[in-house]
């Protein structure tokens, strides 16, 4: 499983010639850091006396970014795991009429799938981009810096999963599913650089 190696093992499988992981699972993870880097940030207001007014709800931002962490973390491997199932798909035979409407019919089910799982991860990633918003704006001053990189981490993973389902959608045949999934990308787009956005500028007044 890609999730259980190493950063070094990590890093070297990603930059070798196999496919995966691709921009996929490296939007998963870097999805993943997002939610650790403001997890981490709650923590650390926690328990501080100058935050005393905000600690129940840096305990409630720290438990949802820790769900959310492992969740991410899961979706490193769906993603490269979609992959292989669209690259079976495209190796299944294709000899008789039959077999060509079921090897279509089978990457086409492995394209929509291709594209739902990082759209996943954009979807979750945004959710949480409030959250991260609000560690920068309550959370412990001298961490400020690390908050806002969590929300710089979170854009990357939301325009980096929503690359994947682009890159999915034009492959895949059925208008209507692609018209649908197209609008949520345009609107999870807009709400990720808007609010990445609010971020940068409450961190710069703190700095």
């Amino acid at each position: 499983m890609l999730v259980n190696k190493t950063v070094t093992g990590f890093v070297e499988i990603t930059s070798s010639n196999e496919p995966v992981p691709g921009g996929g699972s490296v939007s998963a993870l870097s999805a993943s850091i997002a939610a650790a880097l403001g997890e981490m940030v709650a923590n650390l207001t926690i328990g501080r006396k100058k935050y005393v007014e905000v600690e129940e709800e840096m305990k409630e931002i720290s438990e949802k970014l820790c769900e959310c962490k492992k969740i991410f973390l899961e979706y490193i491997d769906k993603d490269a795991n979609s992959f292989d199932e669209v690259m079976q798909a495209f190796g299944m035979p294709k000899d008789t009429d039959e077999q060509k409407k079921a090897r279509s019919a089978a990457i086409q089910a492995g394209m929509k799938n291709a594209a739902a799982v990082p759209l996943a991860v954009a979807k979750g990633t945004v959710e949480i981009m409030p959250l991260i918003k609000e560690a920068v704006a309550k959370g412990n001053s001298n961490a400020v810096t690390d908050a806002a990189v969590a929300g710089m981490q979170a854009r990357t993973a939301v325009l980096g999963a929503l690359y994947n389902v682009k890159i999915n959608l034009g492959s895949i045949k059925d208008e209507e599913f692609v018209a649908k999934v197209s609008g949520e990308v345009a609107e999870i787009e807009k709400q990720a650089l808007a609010i990445e956005a609010e971020i940068i500028s409450i961190a710069n007044s703190k700095l």
